[in-house]
């Protein structure tokens, strides 16, 4: 297929400024085409991927991706979607931020070759404008009135908008401006509540460009759940692609857990699979549901684009313990992460660990009486072995690394014993 319609068969075209201009450009051309992120926080989650991972085909299908990182546009904030003003960062905290993405952007594209990416960030060129340059040599070309006009300005018309923030999509449009004059940027894509700014781009690059100068805007939808609830969001919160904040095995479980009503279009969204891989994994989803074929896929090409092999197949072998039960073959690694949320008991200064004392002070078992009759019905178990002796007491072969002991009471309450 031709990129645009491998584009449009996934579903990730939601706005284009001049379509058949861009099918053509695409066709005859190899373009430079750029998407940017505000480091806001020292992490993407995973609702900044569909942007970038929409960027990575253009890569694939031999275009050049320019990847910017918002160093002097996260120092104002974007109104965009935002009922109210954001509080505004540090220098400092900006800094770190951009370093944090940075080092995630560059687990997705390729930076080698012909069309390797290009990492930018736009405080190198924002931060040498003084403000009376800003002022006659952009601020001159943008009316206030079509600034007004913008769903993302008019929106905050009546909570209040400052002069700080009204001027974002102007520092935008200088981005797309200054990358179609350095690096010979056409295309700017981002999601859709980025449709003002990418066309204000176009407005500043057709008054200040060379006469005949031509530049594109495409847009990418929401990603929305079949259920109605935000997409990426957990009880614990956003899924980081930090491993620090959501660990590789949480981020291969959030993908795994996907609903049938979803894994089909997250499988189009987010994967590299061809459609004919998709059509078979959508045709084993309609006649072996229960198989959850497309689920691992998914989580399996999502874990390995973001966390590598190795966090892959640790995520795996994760799963498979707590599935199974067989949790002994752990490492004291990967039941951190695995046992990341289940109830704990520190009993580092704990002298007696009688099985039955355990699980009364770990508060596994509410009382003594209820403690033996669930050793003596064999619902306890220690790292994934049954044990019935009312008498038993851990000992150091009871631990995993030294670190822990896992504790399972019933069939699927964890308890994770610390030492």
């Amino acid at each position: 297929m031709k990129l645009l319609e491998d584009l449009k068969w996934r579903g990730v075209v939601y706005q284009q400024t001049d379509e058949e201009g861009l099918e053509t450009v695409l066709e005859t051309e190899k373009i430079s085409l750029y998407c940017g992120v505000d480091p806001t926080a020292d992490s993407m989650h995973i609702g900044h991927l569909l942007p970038f991972l929409t960027l990575r085909r253009f890569q694939n299908h031999g275009h050049r991706p320019i990847v910017l990182v918002g160093g002097a546009t996260g120092l104002i904030g974007d109104p965009s979607g935002k009922s109210e003003e954001r509080k505004l960062q540090t220098t400092e905290d900006v800094d770190r931020n951009v370093q944090g993405i940075q080092k995630q952007l560059q687990q997705i594209f390729n930076f080698d070759g012909e069309n390797g990416a290009i990492m930018v960030n736009n405080y190198d060129w924002t931060s040498k404008l003084d403000v009376v340059s800003f002022l006659r040599d952009f601020g001159k070309h943008v009316g206030v009135n079509y600034m007004l006009a913008k769903d993302t300005i008019s929106s905050r018309l009546e909570t209040g908008i400052s002069f700080t923030e009204f001027t974002y999509t102007i520092l935008q449009a200088m981005d797309f401006l200054h990358l179609y004059e350095n690096h010979q940027c056409k295309l700017q894509i981002g999601g859709s509540d980025q449709w003002g700014n990418i066309t204000t781009g176009l407005e500043l690059i057709r008054k200040m460009a060379p006469e005949g100068s031509k530049a594109y805007g495409l847009t990418i939808p929401l990603v929305t759940k079949a259920d109605g609830t935000k997409f990426g969001k957990t009880e614990g919160g956003a899924i980081w692609l930090d491993p620090e904040k959501t660990s590789p095995y949480e981020f291969y479980q959030f993908w795994i857990n996907t609903a049938d009503a979803d894994v089909v279009k997250y499988l189009k969204f987010f994967t590299f699979l061809s459609k004919e891989e998709i059509e078979s994994l959508e045709a084993s989803l309609q006649a072996e549901a229960h198989l959850r074929k497309a689920q691992k896929a998914l989580a399996e090409e999502m874990t390995r684009l973001i966390h590598g092999e190795e966090a892959l197949q640790q995520a795996i072998k994760i799963s498979a313990a707590l599935f199974s039960g067989e949790v002994r073959n752990l490492s004291a690694a990967e039941i951190k992460q695995g046992f990341k949320d289940v109830p704990s008991f520190d009993a580092s200064t704990v002298e007696d660990l009688g099985l039955v004392e355990l699980l009364v002070s770990a508060k596994i078992s509410p009382s003594k009486r209820q403690a033996r009759e669930d050793i003596a019905n064999g619902a306890v178990y220690i790292n994934g072995e049954r044990v019935t002796d009312t008498g038993y007491v851990l000992s150091e072969t009871d631990r995993i690394e030294d670190q822990f002991t896992i504790i399972r009471r019933g069939k699927k309450k964890y308890f994770l014993i610390k030492y």
